[in-house]
């Protein structure tokens, strides 16, 4: 089987959609498929490139750049003789390209909107989605054999949009990393640290995060010296700026971008880790965040309701007050609690949301576009 991964961008300009796009297309190569990696080339390609391997990889240079388009794309993706293709990401020229590869090959795709048609993602520019919804979006959607979604949460919203092509519900993965005896342990005295590490972009919502941390210590009585809220992530817009003015004075730090084996030393060091999101798919930070072990903060936004069930993370609301209440509440368990909380999230992560456990998942729904059996992940 040849399976074709087209995804907007390959490098870390693509945000979570990097870690989630080539750790699936790995999985899906692990199954014995032959996997193609197709991509619009930007400033960081280069760069990250090597972290495909051994996967190939072709990327085009874009003639329009924030749309993504490229003449060769198609070309290419028809050349390659694919029997599906998996299209990563709506709203740019890929979906254009995926439909058109579609109409000349009679081959079918497979669209994973990654949360992109969330109530709030669409409402965030929403006039120009309207705009791209009528121009080529819904016709792209439509024409899927299969729409992936994240958790059920996202099945209800793709569902809510108008459409009724057939929906696996298949999560994220990650891969689990080796963690020393030790990890879990806290030195008496020293700081401690809550970590966010993602886009910085108001999605994420990190202003009622400042708003929350601020009103947490803004008490003289507070400890305020054993903890420091730390914000990894890259820019988008000129946020950071803001927010850095915004978080002024307070035990808050920003770390900047965190990549490779910096961003596995910013969880690996952390005591625990938040997520106060508006809207999420199904956030790759936050099973990074569990596979080191770390418990988590994070709103029901997150459609990770099996963290909750689980006891692996405290739900927070998304306002500053309720943020501050799960902030405390973190602050007043005991280290071997956090500790305890962390371990049942890294035991989650081994057991639904493993990288080969999904590839095989994936792996099940291609199959069956080529004339398989039904996978159990399929919802009518």
């Amino acid at each position: 089987m040849k399976v074709g991964f087209l995804v907007s961008s390959v490098s870390r300009e693509a945000g979570g959609l990097f870690e989630s796009v080539r750790g699936l297309a790995k999985a899906v190569s692990a199954t014995r498929a032959d996997v193609r990696v197709f991509g619009i080339r930007d400033q960081q390609s280069d760069i990250d490139l090597p972290e495909w391997q051994p996967l190939p990889v072709q990327t085009f240079d874009p003639r329009l750049r924030a749309w993504g388009y490229s003449n060769q794309l198609v070309p290419a993706m028809v050349d390659a003789d694919l029997d599906v293709l998996s299209v990563h990401g709506l709203w740019k020229y890929c979906s254009v390209g995926s439909h058109r590869w579609h109409q000349r090959t009679g081959r079918p795709y497979v669209v994973h909107p990654h949360g992109m048609l969330e109530p709030w993602a669409l409402g965030n520019a929403r006039w120009k989605k309207r705009i791209a919804g009528t121009l080529y979006q819904n016709q792209h959607l439509c024409k899927a054999a299969c729409l992936r979604a994240l958790s059920e949460a996202e099945a209800g919203s793709i569902r809510a949009y108008g459409l009724n092509n057939p929906i696996c519900v298949i999560p994220n993965g990650v891969d689990m990393p080796e963690l020393p005896e030790s990890h879990g342990e806290n030195q008496a005295g020293r700081q401690k640290t809550v970590l966010y590490l993602g886009r910085l972009h108001p999605k994420k919502n990190l202003a009622n995060l400042i708003r929350a941390w601020k009103e947490t210590f803004s008490s003289k009585s507070s400890n305020s010296d054993s903890w420091v809220l730390a914000i990894a992530g890259w820019d988008q817009g000129g946020y950071e700026s803001e927010l850095k003015q915004f978080a002024a004075g307070s035990s808050i730090t920003f770390l900047g971008p965190q990549f490779g084996a910096e961003k596995s030393e910013c969880y690996r060091t952390c005591d625990a880790f938040i997520l106060p999101s508006l809207s999420e798919g199904l956030p790759m930070a936050v099973l990074e965040a569990w596979s080191y072990a770390k418990p988590v903060l994070m709103t029901a936004e997150c459609n990770l309701p099996e963290g909750f069930k689980a006891n692996a993370a405290l739900r927070i609301g998304t306002t500053p007050e309720e943020i501050a209440a799960g902030v405390k509440q973190l602050l007043e368990m005991s280290d071997d609690d956090r500790v305890a909380m962390g371990a049942r999230g890294r035991s989650l992560v081994a057991t639904k949301f493993s990288w080969p456990r999904i590839g095989e998942q994936m792996r099940a729904v291609f199959d069956w576009l080529l004339g398989g059996e039904v996978p159990d992940s399929l919802r009518s």
